[in-house]
């Protein structure tokens, strides 16, 4: 398979790090971000790499010649005119493999590419774009699903958007299919390309355009603040220890008095309320590397008195509000079920036991299967005796948060999620 790295940019906002060299040259722990780019390729398999330069692309073309010293077969594209994002794919389509990996040359990741191109081939579109959530996606373009992952909406960060959404940011990996450069050839005239606005959005409400939801570790280090935070995070192994290859760590979260004040069962999107220090407390536990993973027990499903519609959306304001605090949550599971029958307007085929509502721990191994965690590492949080069942059940340490005195097998007893974070998440 072929990799396209697309490294033509000028890199003006991180120009105050570097601006005598291309951004993708410019150096993470004594190696170019290029460099640690065509490495984790070459380490897993995908060595027939080329590279689009323009801005100062010497500098690329010397440092890495024929890709000999890297493990790799390197060739290049030089545009002598801006092309913008995807001009160039249409200049060197005969040179593209029948599916292919674009990626850009200024983002830091670690990522289980095998595992990421063997769901682009489940899926059968013509395009997979890797999407994770982000710690800001109040000003990131937004990517909207269905249930099977294929793209329903595109958003640019200037179009409006819901006042609850999912969030789901395209962190600019993607796995092509050339078909979609032979059908859209007679789109190139040899103006520029913009790859998400004027090819991908397109594709959006096709059915042939599909997300990977993913939270291994890539971030775009184009401004001197991202570049000093991704600098971090690598001395500190965060970036390698994210690939889904290595076994994960998480922090299970109950939903109800753990993150949002109780109010019992909880019907209407108004009555959701984040607690006090949440949003820091899930910061914590996102900058330390920690999956952070909601599993809660939601039977208003099945006695008929929430839609899974409804109970989306009341989920796309829990994700809302943490994302303007510069949190984020990696995944959320919910029980629907209930095992006693006799409610007005229940669904019948909720109404049974099963085994995802804690204290079963149902919902943690199915984390574990999707996510590579390692339950003895992990932690599971909540306000409940259900909670540190559920945790005790599938092998994490457990923490109870509510008042001094209860004891049914916790290991530690916190007044708040912040107390719990501060406490025992230190590095």
């Amino acid at each position: 398979m072929k990799t396209v790295i697309m490294a033509g940019g000028r890199g003006t906002r991180i120009s105050s790090v570097a601006s005598d060299i291309p951004k993708p040259m410019i150096q993470i722990e004594g190696k170019p971000v290029l460099e640690h780019e065509i490495r984790c390729l070459c380490d897993q398999g995908y060595r027939d790499i080329l590279i689009t330069v323009s801005h100062l692309g010497q500098a690329i073309m010397d440092y890495f010649g024929d890709g000999s010293g890297f493990g790799a077969k390197i060739e290049y594209y030089y545009e002598k005119e801006p092309l913008g994002t995807a001009g160039a794919l249409y200049r060197i389509s005969d040179k593209l493999s029948e599916e292919f990996l674009l990626l850009n040359a200024d983002s830091i990741f670690d990522v289980d590419f095998n595992r990421f191109v063997a769901y682009h081939r489940e899926k059968g579109g013509l395009v997979t774009i890797f999407t994770h959530p982000n710690s800001h996606p109040y000003d990131s373009g937004l990517v909207i699903a269905d249930q099977n992952g294929a793209v329903e909406r595109w958003l640019t960060k200037e179009e409006p958007r819901p006042k609850w959404y999912h969030n789901r940011v395209n962190a600019g990996l993607h796995v092509i299919s050339k078909k979609l450069i032979v059908e859209t050839q007679g789109f190139s005239d040899g103006s520029k390309i913009d790859l998400d606005r004027n090819l991908l959005k397109p594709l959006a409400g096709t059915g042939k355009m599909f997300c990977y939801d993913s939270p291994e570790y890539v971030k775009d280090m184009g401004t001197p603040q991202r570049f000093e935070s991704v600098c971090r995070d690598f001395r500190k192994g965060r970036v390698e220890a994210k690939n889904l290859r290595n076994r994960q760590k998480a922090v299970f979260l109950d939903r109800d008095g753990t993150i949002n004040k109780y109010v019992g069962f909880l019907r209407d999107i108004n009555d959701f309320v984040l607690l006090d220090g949440v949003g820091k407390a899930i910061q914590i536990m996102n900058s330390l590397g920690y999956l952070v993973i909601v599993v809660t027990n939601q039977p208003v499903i099945a006695r008929g008195e929430v839609s899974v519609e409804e109970l989306a959306n009341i989920h796309y304001k829990m994700e809302t509000l943490l994302g303007l605090e510069g949190a984020y949550l990696d995944a959320i599971y919910y029980c629907p079920h209930h095992p006693h029958k006799g409610y007005e307007g229940e669904i019948a085929e909720l109404k049974i036991e099963c085994s995802c509502r804690k204290p079963k721990p149902g919902m943690l191994m199915k984390a574990a299967e999707d996510f590579n965690i390692d339950l003895s590492k992990s932690w599971m949080v909540g306000d409940g005796e259900n909670d540190i069942r559920a945790g005790c059940a599938a092998g994490c340490k457990t923490v109870y948060v509510g008042s001094l005195g209860e004891d049914f097998g916790q290991e530690m007893t916190v007044s708040s999620l912040l107390q719990f974070a501060e406490a025992c998440l230190k590095e």
